[in-house]
């Protein structure tokens, strides 16, 4: 038997994010910055030093759809690496493409340029690439945005509900051009897409999501036709076929965006590609932790002392770490914010929540917070806040509609 087809898979590097980062002094960037970096070195160091054949990158190369110079310089640099070694896929993402058709989404620039070893998946399309250990069938889909089909004329003046049915119909017609093509050729086949596949569980991407979303039925992508199916959009990793053939895999992005991922193994996966016999398996990368510290002192003397204890035994260091202290209104003037500020220096960066008893009771009343449905929690809020009444109900509608 043929020795199978290694294949490095990861997706949704996001480099440009900021949040819970220091000022470097020294480069002028944001120490979360260098994060996201760092673990885009990790999968190309062990790409290399594993002897990859081929590197597919599934979208969402930057946080958004304008990079600085900076940061694209820092990409490229990393990809070059990837592509003098092995043929490499850089798929676009819905972070990496404009608002508008005619612009330049933000990994033209490959194109452009022409690069060696970097095929760029602008718009759906399919070839086969040769390998150091073999040819594959290499299709791919971009995210799938509305705003491509609204400019047809037979959905100009459509609803959003029609909009999203000519979507769909439109994805199931181009992935099954696809699946056609792949199925006349005898060699391992790799289907690559970003985008939203329903029964997919979601981590934080919806706080980074641009654009609506419209998830794609599960049945569109995991025909057996496929021997892998390598997904990017979606944060948190998961195989969505674990039964059945091919694996339907999202790699998981690279790096924590927000506490929503604290509990979250990040990583990238290793591909043996064969035909019909594809085996995988996910590789941990070394993401930056978060970590939440819950710490009730409206029982103690001094609450200030508890927190620096309990802190003390918490893993602070090198973490993003959120405090959440609950205590009394009275205790307030005696906790000491510089003492807990020093307990948490080893932390790379962190955030201190103080939740006041009687500010929750001011709000709520005599109801507690876990007897009321979401909307009525926001409703409670916005009353606390005097809202007007009208502005009130279009918040509400609002809420309403994100909720859902």
């Amino acid at each position: 038997m043929a020795d199978p087809i290694r294949m490095i898979h990861f997706a949704d590097s996001h480099i440009g994010m900021e949040n819970y980062g220091k000022i470097d002094p020294d480069t002028g960037t944001s120490s979360r910055v260098r994060d996201f970096l760092d673990r885009l070195d990790e999968v190309v160091d062990y790409a290399i030093e594993h002897g990859a054949d081929l590197a597919v990158f599934a979208g969402d190369a930057f946080k958004d759809r304008s990079p600085d110079p900076t940061q694209q310089r820092e990409f490229a640099q990393r990809i070059k690496r990837l592509a003098d070694e092995m043929p490499t896929l850089l798929l676009v993402g819905n972070h990496d493409m404009p608002g508008m058709v005619v612009k330049a989404n933000s990994l033209d620039i490959f194109r452009a340029l022409d690069v060696p070893g970097v095929i760029v998946g602008y718009k759906d399309d399919a070839q086969v690439v040769q390998t150091a250990h073999g040819p594959v069938l290499l299709a791919w889909m971009p995210y799938p945005m509305r705003n491509r089909l609204m400019a047809w004329k037979k959905y100009q003046g459509k609803s959003i509900e029609e909009l999203n049915q000519g979507l769909r119909a439109e994805v199931a017609k181009r992935i099954a051009v696809l699946t056609e093509e792949a199925a006349a050729q005898d060699m391992p086949r790799v289907f690559v897409g970003h985008f939203t596949v329903e029964a997919a569980k979601f981590g934080s991407e919806r706080s980074v999501m641009l654009g609506g979303d419209l998830p794609i039925l599960k049945s569109m992508v995991a025909d057996p036709v496929w021997d892998y199916v390598a997904l990017g959009h979606i944060h948190k990793h998961q195989d969505l076929n674990p039964q059945g053939y091919p694996p339907v895999v999202y790699s998981g992005s690279l790096e924590r965006i927000d506490f929503g991922e604290e509990g979250e193994e990040k990583g990238f996966c290793w591909v043996e590609l064969q035909r019909s016999e594809t085996t995988w398996s996910f590789i941990p990368v070394n993401a930056r932790p978060f970590r939440t510290v819950n710490i009730d002192v409206r029982s103690e003397e001094d609450p200030t002392t508890v927190v620096v204890d309990a802190l003390e035994r918490a893993e602070t260091e090198g973490a993003v770490i959120r405090l959440q202290v609950q205590l009394r209104a009275d205790q307030i003037p005696g906790l000491r914010e510089r003492e807990i500020e020093g307990a948490l220096a080893d932390t790379a960066s962190f955030i201190v929540a103080r939740e006041i008893e009687d500010e929750a009771r001011a709000r709520l009343g005599e109801l507690s917070p876990e007897t009321l449905a979401p909307l009525e929690l926001v409703e409670r809020y916005f009353e606390s806040r005097d809202v007007d009444p009208e502005r009130l109900k279009a918040l509400l509608a609002k809420a309403g509609e994100l909720l859902e």
